[in-house]
């Protein structure tokens, strides 16, 4: 994998990382992450004091399969370098969910209302079975309708909690880095809220609050600003 990937699948996440969908000799859909090699100090990290991202990444999916919050199936991960880390790749089972939630980013929930509640559900599920995805961002949650149902999955896992009890404040604001209007943020705090027990009123103010401290800093072209 590691000398033919530039030559391989199509490219769909091209930065810092690079993404590819690849066939395997046997027909099965892949889709192959190459981190990039790490600056020198984070080399020593990861090499010797930390697990490296491909690794926490692969072992997290067993982890979430474990607790039933659905996550592409991992296949393998890759370390290359020889003291020190240099790249390194995760496999996974292509999902077969189509759509992200970087479509809601033009403000636009007209008709889609069911989807955000399905959403907000399945995300008080994975709380309530102590899995905090760190980096809650459109790319990182897909979902299609399988069967008349919204299905739902989290990727890019290697940055999540999975041990620590998730409260109101913690869950609330979980949904801070969502792209869209405030009326989006309400629908999936008030759900989320029914579907934990919280008090609806004061999950609204948490996230609404959480969104405005996380985007204040970070404007974003594709960011909906009430």
């Amino acid at each position: 994998m590691p000398e033919n990937f530039a030559e391989q699948g199509e490219v769909i996440y091209d930065s810092r990382n690079q993404i590819r969908f690849i066939t395997a000799p046997d027909g099965s859909e892949l889709c192959v992450k190459r981190f990039h090699a790490p600056a020198f100090f984070n080399r020593i990290i990861y090499s010797y004091f930390r697990p490296p991202k491909a690794k926490r990444a692969f072992e997290n999916v067993q982890i979430l399969t474990d607790k039933c919050v659905k996550t592409p199936e991992a296949v393998a991960y890759i370390l290359c370098g020889n003291k020190l880390l240099k790249e390194s790749y995760l496999i996974t089972k292509k999902s077969t969910l189509k759509r992200n939630f970087y479509e809601f980013g033009d403000g636009n929930i007209k008709g889609k209302e069911a989807i955000l509640k399905a959403f907000a559900r399945f995300t008080a599920f994975a709380h309530e079975a102590q899995v905090y995805h760190l980096d809650y961002s459109p790319g990182n949650i897909l979902f299609d309708q399988v069967n008349g149902k919204w299905q739902f999955e989290m990727i890019d896992i290697n940055r999540i909690e999975t041990h620590l009890n998730v409260g109101i404040r913690k869950g609330c604001s979980n949904f801070a880095r969502l792209w869209g209007t405030e009326e989006l943020h309400r629908i999936i705090a008030t759900e989320y809220a029914y579907a934990r027990g919280f008090n609806p009123s004061m999950c609204v103010e948490i996230a609404l609050h959480a969104r405005e401290r996380f985007w204040r800093k970070r404007p974003h072209a594709f960011f909906v600003y009430d």
